[in-house]
C-alpha cells in the first residue's frame, strides 16, 4: 500500500497551475490584475512568440516591499484579504494568492520592484525544486516589472497542447482588450515581437472613452450603439448596447463587467437575450459593453478558479433589472429619439448610421438636429393609435391563420377576416368603442394628409413625407436629409404586433379551465420549484398546483395557448427555472403566436397605397416601439442621405 506523503512545494504549485495557468493569456490576466490592484495607471506589456517565449509586464503601481518579495512567490500569500469578512466582500480583482506561485512553478520568473517610500529596488528569482528564492538589489523606478520566460519549459506535456503563435496571441490580446475596457483610467501599451499593437492612454470623459471603444472594438460599434446609464434598487447599469440591426453571427462582441471584473454569467446572458428577443434576426447575437455596479457583499466572485463566473445573492433581482432596462432602452429607439436622452431610462443614441453585416440590409439612424424641443408640431398631427384587431380586420387577401391564432381570435373578439364591424359596415375600435369608417387600408387616414400633405406641419417628421410607392413593396419618402425607403409589410407587421401585445397585456389574460386536468409527474425538487414559483405560471394564465410529493396538476391554461402541449410547456418552464432562476417561455410562446397573427394581418406586397395611406404608415412608425425591425428582426427602413447620393453620382467632383 502506498504511504501518504506531503507534496513538494513545486509539485503542489504545478498542480495549482493546471487551474490558473492554461495558456500565456492566463498569465497576462493574473499579472495585469495584480498591477491594477496595486494602483497602476500605466501598464506596458511586451510579449514574444505569442507569450510562450516571453511575457514582460511593467507597471507604476505601489510596488512590493523588500521583505515581502519572497513571500509574494509563496502559495496562498496575498495582501488583499485577511479575514472571512474580507472574502465575503471582495473589492479587488485578485485575492487567492495563487497566481505568482503557480506561474513561477512552470516558467523562469524574475520579479523586480521598488515599493512606494523606499529608495532601492530589489529583484527576486525562484530556484530549485523546493521553490527557494533569492533576493538581490536592482535598478528600477517605482512600480513592478515581472518577466516570465519559457512558459511550460519544465512541463512539456502542457506545452505541446498550446496552439500556434497567432492563436495564442489572439487570446492574449483579448485579455488585454477586456481589462482595457474595464479600466478607462489606466493606460495600456501592448507590443508583440517588437511591434506595437495598442497604445491606449488613460481617459476620464465620455468622448475619449468612446474613442477607446472604437480602437478596441471598431468604429462601427460605437456608431451603432446606444448609451445607457440607469440606477435602481442599489444596482447601477451603464455602458453601451448595440442597435438590433448591428448584430453578429456569433457572440464575439459581448462584454459584461461586474464591479470592474469581466464575467461570463448564464443569468446575465439570459437577461440580455430575452431583452433582444423581439428584434433580432434568427440566429443573430446582440453586441454590448455593459457595466453592473452593486454592493460587493451581494455577489460571490470566489466560485471559479479563474474568477470568470460570479454568483449573485439575489439573482432574480439582477435578472429583472437587466432585462427591464435593456428592453426599455431598445423599445425607446424611435426615429424621433435620435440625439435625445430619455429622463427615465438615461438612454441616448450615438450619432451615426446603423450598419449590419452584408447578409442583412443596411439601415441608417435619423438625426433630428432641427426637431424642436418640448414637443413637435408634427407629432400633434400624427394619427392616433388603434387596436391591432381593427388594423388587421380591414385588410384584403388575408391568409388563413393557424389553429392557435384562430382559437385566440374567437375568444378575444378578434376576427381576422371581418374585423370588429357593426351591422352597417363601420369599423369599431375594441378599446375605445369609437366607430371608424372602413376605408380600404388598415390604418386611419389623418385629414392632415388630404390635399397638401405638409399642411399643418411646422417641421419635417423624422421619416419625412411619402412621394411614391415602388413595385407595390417599398415606400419612398423624402426627408430633410435625403431619401428613405420603407418596407411597408415589415413596418406594418411591427406596428400591428406591438398593438396586439399592448391590447393583450392591458386586459386580464383570458384563461380556459381544462375539462380533464393534466397530471405531470416530476421529481420532488421540481415539484418544490413549481410550488415556490406559482406566480410565474399564474401571471400568464396557468394554474398549476402540487398534488403529491412528485406530481403537479395543470388545471387552467391561457386561451392563446389552448392548443399548445401544456405538459411539455410546463416541463420546459421548470427546466428554465431550474437553470436560470427565471423563465420567460410562456410569454415567448404567446408572443410567437401574436407575431404570426400580425404577420398575416399586415398589409401585403403589391398592395397599392395612396400618398395619404403611406404617410399614415410613416407617422405610426415614428410612435411605435421597436419600429426599426419587423417581428423577425429584419430592418423596416433604410436611408440614403444627400451626401450618399452625391457620392453615388459623383456630384461636386
Amino acid at each position: 500500500m502506498q504511504r501518504i506523503n506531503l507534496l513538494s512545494p513545486r509539485l503542489a504549485n504545478q498542480i495549482a497551475a493546471g487551474e490558473v495557468v492554461e495558456r500565456p493569456a492566463s498569465v497576462v490576466k493574473e499579472l495585469l490584475e495584480n498591477s491594477l490592484d496595486a494602483g497602476a495607471t500605466q501598464l506596458d506589456i511586451d510579449v514574444e512568440q505569442g507569450g510562450v517565449r516571453r511575457i514582460k509586464i511593467r507597471d507604476n503601481g505601489a510596488g512590493i516591499l523588500k521583505d515581502d518579495l519572497s513571500l509574494a512567490l509563496s502559495r496562498h500569500a496575498t495582501s488583499k484579504i485577511i479575514t472571512l469578512d474580507d472574502l465575503e466582500a471582495v473589492r479587488t480583482l485578485g485575492f487567492r494568492g495563487e497566481a505568482l506561485a503557480s506561474i513561477s512553478s512552470v516558467s523562469r520568473l524574475h520579479l523586480t520592484s521598488q515599493a512606494e517610500g523606499e529608495d532601492d529596488a530589489w529583484r527576486v528569482e525562484t530556484e530549485g525544486k523546493d521553490m527557494s528564492t533569492s533576493v538581490r538589489p536592482a535598478s528600477h523606478p517605482k512600480g513592478t516589472t515581472i518577466d516570465v520566460r519559457d512558459l511550460f519549459f519544465n512541463t512539456p506535456a502542457r506545452r505541446k497542447f498550446l496552439r500556434t503563435e497567432k492563436t495564442e496571441f489572439n487570446h492574449l490580446e483579448e485579455v488585454v482588450k477586456r481589462l482595457a475596457l474595464s479600466r478607462y483610467d489606466t493606460g495600456f501599451r501592448l507590443s508583440h515581437n517588437g511591434k506595437q499593437v495598442y497604445d491606449l492612454r488613460p481617459v476620464t470623459d465620455q468622448l475619449h472613452a468612446e474613442h477607446r471603444l472604437a480602437s478596441l472594438l471598431g468604429k462601427k460599434f460605437i456608431e451603432n450603439a446606444l448609451t445607457i446609464d440607469v440606477e435602481a434598487a442599489g444596482l447601477r447599469l451603464w455602458g453601451w448596447i448595440g442597435l438590433p440591426t448591428f448584430s453578429r453571427s456569433q457572440a464575439d462582441l459581448q462584454y459584461f463587467f461586474v464591479n470592474g471584473r469581466v464575467v461570463k454569467d448564464k443569468l446575465v446572458a439570459h437577461a440580455v437575450r430575452q431583452a433582444y428577443r423581439d428584434v433580432l434576426y434568427n440566429g443573430r447575437h446582440p453586441t454590448f459593453v455593459l457595466y453592473l455596479e452593486l454592493d460587493p457583499a451581494t455577489v460571490d466572485v470566489n466560485v471559479h478558479p479563474t474568477k470568470h463566473e460570479v454568483r449573485f445573492r439575489d439573482g432574480r433581482l439582477v435578472h429583472d433589472f437587466l432585462f427591464s432596462r435593456i428592453h426599455k432602452a431598445i423599445a425607446d429607439v424611435r426615429p424621433e429619439s435620435e440625439g435625445t436622452e430619455d429622463a427615465e431610462t438615461g438612454l441616448s443614441v450615438s450619432q451615426g448610421g446603423v450598419h449590419q453585416e452584408p447578409a442583412i440590409t443596411e439601415q441608417s439612424a435619423l438625426p433630428l438636429a432641427n426637431r424642436p424641443t418640448g414637443g413637435s408640431d408634427w407629432m400633434q398631427a400624427s394619427p392616433t393609435r388603434v387596436d391591432s384587431g381593427q388594423v388587421a380586420g380591414q385588410l384584403e387577401g388575408m391568409q388563413r391563420l393557424s389553429g392557435y391564432a384562430n382559437d385566440y381570435a374567437s375568444a378575444s373578439g378578434y376576427t381576422p377576416t371581418g374585423g370588429f364591424s357593426s351591422a352597417d359596415g363601420e369599423q369599431v375600435d375594441p378599446l375605445t368603442g369609437e366607430i371608424r369608417q372602413v376605408n380600404g387600408f388598415a390604418l386611419p387616414v389623418n385629414s392632415t394628409f388630404s390635399g397638401e400633405i405638409k399642411e399643418g406641419y411646422q417641421t419635417v417628421p423624422p421619416l419625412g413625407f411619402a412621394v411614391a410607392q415602388l413595385h407595390g413593396v417599398y415606400i419612398l419618402s423624402e426627408s430633410e436629409n435625403g431619401l428613405i425607403l420603407v418596407d411597408m409589410h415589415a413596418a406594418h407587421e411591427r406596428i400591428v404586433y406591438e398593438r396586439m401585445k399592448a391590447s393583450f397585456y392591458e386586459k386580464s389574460i383570458a384563461t380556459q379551465p381544462l375539462l380533464v386536468p393534466i397530471n405531470v409527474s416530476v421529481s420532488q425538487s421540481e415539484a418544490d420549484l413549481v410550488e415556490e414559483s406559482a406566480d410565474v405560471f399564474s401571471a400568464f394564465g396557468f394554474r398549476v398546483e402540487r398534488t403529491g410529493l412528485e406530481s403537479v396538476m395543470v388545471r387552467e391554461v391561457p386561451i392563446i395557448l389552448i392548443k399548445a402541449d401544456a405538459e411539455a410547456l410546463v416541463r420546459d418552464v421548470i427546466s428554465d427555472l431550474s437553470t436560470n432562476g427565471v423563465s420567460d417561455l410562456l410569454e415567448a410562446r404567446a408572443n410567437e403566436l401574436m407575431a404570426t397573427m400580425s404577420c398575416h394581418g399586415a398589409v401585403r406586397a403589391n398592395r397599392k397605397l395612396t400618398i395619404a395611406e403611406m404617410n399614415s404608415l410613416l407617422r405610426d412608425m415614428e410612435i411605435t416601439e421597436r419600429s426599426g425591425q419587423c417581428n423577425h428582426g429584419r430592418p423596416t427602413w433604410t436611408q440614403m442621405t444627400m451626401s450618399d447620393l452625391d457620392k453615388l453620382f459623383l456630384r461636386g467632383r
